[in-house]
């Protein structure tokens, strides 16, 4: 079927048609929630809060293609992950002394897998990991960030650097483990 005639069936409220979005987009919207939210539990009820979000304003949308309804359908579950950090209090800004840029193993972050590098990213404390999710991974700007997070322009730079930062350095943990491994 095609997926503009999905579209329009699913904003008359038909449940297969719904069902059939839910299907397409919601292993590809879990991992995005996953990103965010550490917490399966938690990622899951994101998830499930914003396909509601999604159903519900779908008469408001006009079908401007798949790619268009997808994007529509990210930013509402990255909305969705924010709130839910704001809720819950968790998207506090950590601030790290002396988070000075260290260099980049290239060699090191070759023999990771996606992965590996993506249970560093969780890793990071949530300011971080959700500012950097936002820049590096979606592609927002500074300005987006701010006004998404509520947080300053200045704020949303500082926390990517020391999250950067951070990230170097768990990278270069994980190889000098992994050297130790290696020549034993």
């Amino acid at each position: 079927m095609h997926i503009e005639s999905i579209f329009n069936e699913a904003r008359k409220g038909s449940i297969a048609a719904q069902k059939y979005l839910f299907d397409k987009w919601s292993d590809t919207m879990f991992l995005l929630c996953k990103r965010y939210v550490r917490n399966r539990e938690d990622a899951e009820e994101v998830l499930l809060d914003g396909f509601y979000k999604f159903f519900v304003n779908l008469r408001d949308v006009r079908f401007q293609g798949e790619a268009a309804l997808a994007g529509w359908l990210k930013r509402i579950m990255i909305n969705q992950c924010l709130m839910f950090l704001r809720k819950k209090n968790a998207f506090t800004i950590v601030a790290e002394s002396g988070a000075a840029d260290t260099p980049l193993d290239e060699v090191a972050l070759s023999r990771l897998s996606a992965s590996e590098i993506n249970k560093l990213i969780q890793q990071l404390p949530v300011g971080y990991r959700t500012v950097f999710n936002l820049f590096v991974v979606e592609g927002y700007g500074h300005i987006e960030i701010a006004a998404m997070t509520g947080i300053t322009e200045g704020t949303s730079k500082s926390q990517l650097s020391k999250a950067r930062s951070m990230l170097q350095k768990m990278l270069l943990q994980k190889e000098t483990h992994y050297e130790q491994r290696n020549t034993q």
